[in-house]
């Protein structure tokens, strides 16, 4: 049997690489937004649709909204271990941090994929 810390900050290098490597994943994904803002001679709405009927974009923003939720766990549980000292009251707010964040990823695949 392990015997597992339920406070602190302890995860060390797996959560600073995972902010790390989401960052990036997010920082790509926009830039790759952001050129086809500057060059996409018709930015329209139906150009619009037409790049997000793409499977391949689907794909990767699908992944970058998963790097994005992923991120906020990291930081948002962080912020609960640091500042809250009350183990009830910090494992409460996990659970409700874990729950929007579902629920974001459920709204986040009705909308990417039209399910």
């Amino acid at each position: 049997m392990v015997n597992r810390q339920l406070t602190g900050a302890h995860y060390g290098l797996k959560d600073w690489l995972v902010q790390r490597v989401t960052a990036v994943i997010m920082l790509v994904y926009t830039a790759g937004i952001v050129a086809f803002l500057l060059l996409a001679h018709d930015a329209s709405f139906a150009a619009w649709q037409q790049l997000f009927a793409c499977t391949w974009v689907k794909v990767l923003t699908t992944i970058s909204l998963f790097a994005l939720l992923w991120h906020a766990w990291v930081g948002i549980r962080d912020i609960w271990m640091d500042y809250l000292q009350h183990v009830g009251l910090r494992l409460t707010m996990h659970v409700l941090t874990l729950l929007w964040l579902a629920g974001s990823l459920v709204y986040m695949i009705k909308v990417v994929w039209g399910a």
